[in-house]
């Protein structure tokens, strides 16, 4: 079941649960293009294929909103947007112990094992390195772990998850990338920002993570977020 924020002809925002790819991949589980496609469907009744535009993606581990396009012409201005660098995504992050400075900005190089489906810092000159950069600001800290939110300028994949692991806070949760037992991934991407690709007028959703641990420990911290 896909819980939908908003809906309109052209576009549609919707919660992504964590541990479901944004798209199909080898591991064959349930998607969440597949499942917007199979809400429109069912829906509207729709015979024959449905098509839905994916513009952005979220990692398998990480929860939080996601738009999708309904039509080609929100697709492609969508995409635009995110090229420009114009959509804004704000994500929260439960990390252990604590950054160096409240707030600042993360800039690595990145590069990708995509056999081993991992990230490492490198340097500038390594071959195939990205540069990624973040803003963050710790909103609070408690008991050794810390809750920052972040604005990601750069879309590399793990990027949050290494930067701030590099930066010597890992985040709660993250099994490849710190030695976490147990555990969600605490990482959720509560806000996101656009202008609508035909209405032309700005849009901001806000949905907070999951009231359970380690988000609980954060809860009023988290609700007065904005």
């Amino acid at each position: 079941m896909v819980e939908v924020i908003y809906e309109d002809n052209h576009i549609l925002v919707c919660v992504k649960p964590q541990n479901v790819p944004s798209q199909s991949d080898s591991s064959g589980d349930m998607d969440m293009l597949s499942m917007v496609k199979d809400y429109i469907k069912q829906k509207y009744n729709k015979p024959g294929n449905v098509y839905v535009g994916l513009v952005h993606r979220l990692d398998r581990v990480t929860g939080g909103l996601m738009v999708f396009a309904k039509t080609s012409k929100a697709a492609k201005r969508l995409s635009e947007e995110i090229a420009l660098h114009e959509m804004n995504k704000r994500y929260l992050a439960v990390c252990h112990g604590e950054l160096k400075d409240n707030s600042g900005k993360l800039v690595n190089f990145l590069k990708k094992d995509a056999s081993k489906n991992i990230v490492t810092v490198v340097s500038k000159s390594a071959v195939n390195a990205k540069r990624a950069e973040l803003d963050y600001t710790v909103v609070a800290k408690k008991d050794q772990l810390s809750l920052v939110e972040i604005a990601l300028h750069t879309g590399r994949s793990h990027q949050i998850r290494v930067q701030l692991s590099y930066a010597g806070a890992p985040l709660y949760g993250d099994h490849k990338y710190n030695d976490a037992k147990a555990g969600n991934l605490a990482l959720w991407a509560y806000k996101l920002s656009f202008v609508h690709p035909t209405k032309k007028e700005k849009m901001t959703f806000i949905y907070y993570p999951p009231n359970e641990k380690p988000w609980n420990y954060f809860e009023k911290e988290i609700n007065n977020i904005k």
